[in-house]
């Protein structure tokens, strides 16, 4: 339920917010939001799952009356992504160090509610119990075709100490995003031409086709070859 009265001149008898980082949390966590499902930056917020959050209007309103320039977005695109994500991420285990790109947003910005939600530290250089891999659905699915048309067979290169926060995320879902959010495009490293034509004349017959490919892929490396994770 919304707050039926503006907690923000409350907020402000009682202490100062800063724009640091904590006090915008903080802030978000006296209003009522649940800041394990939202994403910060210093000049967004993105919204990671609405319900969850319970980032409603009013207390968006409320916010923003406290840090008018910081926008909040409501994207269902990248809440949909958000999802999709979080069934690669599920496993990671509390207080993990994980290494981040420093340059990849998508990364960054999914894996930034990981330290709230599982007390993660993000990290750029230095020690890492993990890594964050930014392979995404669309380069993983041309990978298991190419070496099938090669005759080789299914390689399993996925590693135990890394995690893969796009790897369920369609390329066209997070260029769609990006361009949304006016940033420039993930461009499409997909490399094997045959295997490429192939996944556009999927497209248009099955659209699902990356999903069951690769939980077949995935199965069979459980199933069948449970020793082919590389060390």
């Amino acid at each position: 339920m919304d707050l039926i009265f503006d907690i923000s001149a409350l907020a402000s008898d009682k202490e100062e917010f800063t724009d640091s980082k904590k006090d915008v949390l903080k802030y978000l966590k006296i209003i009522g939001v649940d800041s394990r499902f939202i994403s910060y930056t210093p000049q967004k917020i993105y919204i990671n799952n609405l319900r969850f959050s319970k980032f409603s209007r009013k207390r968006q309103e409320t916010f923003n009356g406290r840090y008018p320039d910081i926008e909040v977005v409501r994207n269902s695109l990248f809440q949909k992504i958000c999802s999709k994500a979080a069934k690669s991420l599920s496993d990671i285990k509390p207080n993990s160090r994980i290494l981040i790109p420093e340059d990849n947003f998508m990364v960054n910005v999914i894996m930034e509610p990981y330290m709230r939600k599982y007390g993660v530290k993000l990290v750029i250089d230095g020690e890492y119990d993990l890594i964050a891999n930014p392979l995404v659905l669309d380069y993983e699915v041309n990978q298991i075709f190419s070496t099938i048309f090669a005759g080789e067979g299914l390689e399993f290169n996925k590693r135990e100490n890394e995690v893969y926060p796009l790897i369920n995320v369609p390329l066209d879902w997070i260029n769609s995003f990006l361009e949304m959010d006016g940033r420039l495009k993930m461009e499409n490293e997909n490399s094997n031409e045959l295997a490429s034509s192939f996944m556009e004349f999927l497209e248009d017959v099955a659209p699902q086709y990356r999903e069951n490919v690769l939980k077949a892929a995935d199965y069979i490396e459980e199933k069948l070859y449970p020793l082919n994770y590389l060390e």
